[in-house]
């Protein structure tokens, strides 16, 4: 059964557009529901869009707590049934309200390998830190911990001698798309914690 697959993303969606790609092409057995953003003029709601997947912009109200967000944004989510929530550049912490409607089904992408560089700003620290390697890392978000989720992936970057920051970046970027997908697709190969069938009218929304 094909999983279905919501994206939680904050900005430029790189990630979110190798995921829309592999689903596209066969390689992650998926389907992109919604792209959600706390940003309405994130691109990555441009990028669900020219692929046909819904995109939901989401902004926090300046008024709302963060309980009270999480909570809308949980209840947004649960009703277009995903069997993975998958953060690709999400910039904000998640709390319980949203994290336990979906245990054991949140997925986050992090440029730094496991204990290391926690939360923003990885890279460049990765980068100034002295070290001759950093990585990328797929973990699950079971709870309000930075980057501290059981691990589903890693892969070991170099920081070549001399390289600018720029193009460790793009090296970082590059292997986020391929760890991405490579685990997405085997996530999606096996019995997912929930398979609820859509029903048809979102079917016809998907």
């Amino acid at each position: 059964m094909t999983a279905r697959l919501i994206v939680l993303a904050s900005g430029n969606g790189s990630n979110l557009q190798a995921i829309l790609d592999a689903c596209a092409d066969g390689r992650i057995d998926a389907l992109v529901v919604t792209v959600v953003s706390d940003k309405p003029d994130a691109p990555a709601l441009s990028r669900a869009r020219q692929a046909g997947v819904e995109a939901l912009a989401m902004p926090k109200d300046r008024y709302e707590t963060r309980t009270e967000y999480d909570t809308r944004l949980g209840t947004a989510v649960v009703g277009r049934h995903p069997q993975w929530v998958v953060l690709a550049g999400w910039m904000r912490v998640l709390s319980m309200a949203f994290l336990s409607q979906f245990p054991g089904r949140v997925v986050n992408l992090h440029p730094a390998l496991p204990g290391e560089f926690p939360g923003v700003d990885a890279v460049e620290r990765a980068f100034h830190s002295g070290k001759s390697h950093t990585g990328v890392m797929v973990h699950l978000v079971p709870d309000e911990g930075v980057d501290t989720g059981p691990v589903l992936a890693t892969v070991i970057v170099r920081i070549e001698p001399g390289e600018s920051f720029e193009a460790l970046m793009d090296r970082v970027h590059a292997a986020e798309h391929r760890l991405l997908v490579a685990t997405l697709a085997d996530l999606c190969s096996k019995p997912t914690p929930v398979d609820q069938p859509p029903t048809d009218l979102e079917r016809t929304h998907a």
